[in-house]
């Protein structure tokens, strides 16, 4: 069966319908997963991510419990009124109770606020901004997979190390690049390096991008620091190419995606230093989760953000029974806080658990792309460098100015 939107959306579709008998008036939890299925984060969110939500709830064994899971999905359009209007209508008309994903930092941090309102459950797997476990922290919210400290900490301290010192960073000009931005030049200057210059680029809608390309080779930096993601991501590489900027400019993608790598093919992407969290071919769990979530997305594999949908529900749902559905639908807040008390554990990023803060705690892991020689196949793009330890890889607890945190 080959992947598209069409038939992953039927798939969620189907999945709204009780998984157990209706007959039975069990209590039923509403997923709304709340994505990018249109724009240039499709494919490393989008459809699979609604996929991986339904997943969940099949290997969770939902049809033989004592409850039923809808879900539903939206785009919010990379745009925050579109995405907190959509968080609104779930909470106010049609009974969502938890929010999963939301690839983009500015609709992610609007979204956050519109759970803390409603009192109901956020959990972000896409967005990356570390405001979400700082500044614009709250109750109701749980950030799982990567943020931009972790993977500035990660990829800028490894490519100083090895030489990089001087950097022009290229930035997508919203919530999440100005975010990656500031959190990669604070560690590029902390390993001895130093940021000579930056451009930012419009968001969304930008695909040309050889005058801020120019700019940054003018620059006589050693790094050019990708502060964006998904098509941009790709675009500027490209386009980076085709100008012979790689000749004289190292490339450092602050956050590349497995679909990015495919986009580009291993002939372009080769030896990009990259900083992930989930890798479906790292260990035995990751490899048999993949191979369950295959005929979901056969044609591909998934990436650290779908993966992250997969994880997060799971938890959810452990934590819900854990409290009693009618528990869990009632309170948000005390939701999260249960889910906080729990320690996490999955086949995607294995045993963690959940700050104070809301960030998820797991390892995050530094990888080289392949060559076309070293690759064994299809999806086969990565060779692990290096291992950032769960209690390493995030920001400090008391370090991001979150109010739920104690001195």
């Amino acid at each position: 069966m080959k992947l598209s939107r069409r038939t992953v959306l039927g798939a969620a579709a189907a999945s709204a319908l009780p998984l157990v008998p209706a007959r039975a008036q069990k209590p039923t939890l509403k997923f709304g997963v709340l994505t990018d299925l249109s724009g240039p984060y499709q494919d490393l969110a989008g459809p699979v991510a609604v996929a991986a939500a339904q997943q969940a709830v099949e290997d969770y064994g939902v049809a033989g419990k004592g409850f039923a899971v809808e879900i539903i999905s939206a785009d919010h359009q990379n745009k925050p009124d579109v995405g907190a209007g959509i968080a609104r209508q779930w909470a106010d008309r049609d009974g969502v109770d938890v929010i999963l994903e939301v690839a983009n930092s500015a609709v992610g941090l609007a979204v956050a606020g519109v759970a803390k309102d409603k009192n109901k459950v956020y959990v972000n797997s896409g967005a990356a901004t570390s405001d979400l476990t700082g500044s614009a922290c709250n109750a109701n919210t749980i950030h799982w997979v990567y943020d931009t400290y972790m993977l500035s900490r990660s990829t800028a301290t490894s490519v100083v190390k090895t030489g990089g010192t001087s950097w022009f960073m290229l930035v997508a000009d919203y919530a999440f690049g100005q975010a990656l931005q500031r959190d990669a030049s604070s560690f590029v200057e902390a390993a001895g390096g130093k940021v000579v210059g930056s451009v930012k680029t419009p968001f969304p809608g930008t695909t040309d991008f050889s005058s801020f390309l120019l700019q940054a080779q003018s620059s006589g930096a050693k790094v050019l620091g990708l502060c964006n993601a998904g098509a941009d991501t790709i675009n500027s590489i490209k386009q980076a190419k085709e100008f012979g900027i790689t000749s004289s400019m190292q490339l450092a993608g602050l956050l590349v995606f497995l679909t990015d790598v495919h986009s580009l093919g291993l002939e372009v992407a080769q030896g990009l230093a990259i900083t992930e969290s989930f890798y479906w071919d790292l260990n035995d769990r990751t490899r048999a989760f993949s191979e369950r979530f295959k005929p979901k997305a056969p044609t591909r594999r998934p990436t650290m953000v779908q993966a992250g949908v997969y994880a997060s529900a799971l938890h959810y749902l452990k934590t819900a029974e854990a409290m009693g559905i009618a528990e869990a639908k009632k309170d948000g807040a005390a939701t999260v806080a249960k889910m906080k008390s729990l320690p996490t554990d999955d086949d995607c990023f294995g045993k963690g658990s959940i700050r104070a803060d809301g960030r998820c705690i797991h390892p995050a892991y530094l990888f080289q792309v392949k060559s076309p020689k070293e690759s064994k196949g299809p999806w086969d793009y990565y060779k692990l460098l290096a291992t950032t330890p769960a209690d390493e890889a995030f920001r400090p607890l008391n370090a991001g100015g979150c109010p739920l945190v104690k001195a």
